[in-house]
């Protein structure tokens, strides 16, 4: 059973979220929450294992609240739920540790499928969407000058291959891709996916993307 907690400060969006969940036999709702703050309080308490959670809340946002439970060490995983799907809000919903997000108007099915997706431990965002994010707002990301990737300690327990394997992972290759362009059988390359997101502590495929970027092993085409 995947719980469930809904964070977003429109009742009615909520209630139409909690039918929709609650109809599925293998969901439950946990909780509710219409602030920011209400949400990391209540993630504290249930530790559900997605948050749905809305970008703009009166008081703490949406990505603060995702930054504080990511920073709390929470295992529930968050999925943005937003208005457009190209814009900032986006882009730092990812950078502060959410799985993925989605736009309001997805279908329902859509919506279950994404939060499946999360609870499984996949990203609901394509990896070659979320390259387009930071592309769009690579200018945020921290100047590390002269820097070499390979001394980020987050990637400097990689092997050379796993090393490659990110580097192909943040141009947005999919795992087919992956075992087709380097000759490597498909089980193979989820054994490095698997291996890489342990080492570097990513979340998940698209946290994959951001540390890609981050230890410039990808650079903004």
């Amino acid at each position: 059973m995947t719980t469930v907690l809904i964070a977003d400060d429109q009742p009615m969006q909520r209630f139409g979220f909690r039918m929709l969940l609650e109809s599925q036999d293998d969901m439950t709702v946990v909780g509710e929450a219409g602030t920011g703050d209400e949400a990391v309080q209540l993630v504290a308490r249930h530790r559900p294992d997605v948050v749905l959670m809305d970008v703009r809340m009166p008081g703490l946002d949406g990505i603060g609240a995702t930054r504080r439970i990511i920073a709390s060490g929470a295992p529930s995983r968050i999925l943005i739920v937003t208005t457009f799907d190209l814009d900032a809000y986006a882009y730092d919903g990812l950078r502060a540790g959410a799985s993925g997000f989605l736009v309001k108007d997805a279908l329902p099915e859509e919506l279950l499928a994404g939060i499946r997706a999360v609870a499984a431990g996949d990203a609901v965002v394509a990896p070659t969407l979320t390259r387009r994010l930071l592309d769009a707002y690579v200018h945020h990301l921290p100047a590390v000058p002269g820097a070499p990737a390979a001394s980020d300690p987050r990637i400097s327990a990689l092997t050379e291959r796993e090393r490659e394997i990110l580097t192909v992972i943040g141009q947005g290759w999919s795992n087919t891709e992956i075992a087709t362009r380097l000759h490597l059988a498909e089980s193979t390359v989820k054994t490095h996916v698997t291996r890489i997101l342990a080492k570097t502590g990513a979340r998940d495929r698209v946290q994959a993307v951001i540390l890609a970027y981050d230890t410039r092993l990808v650079t903004p085409v």
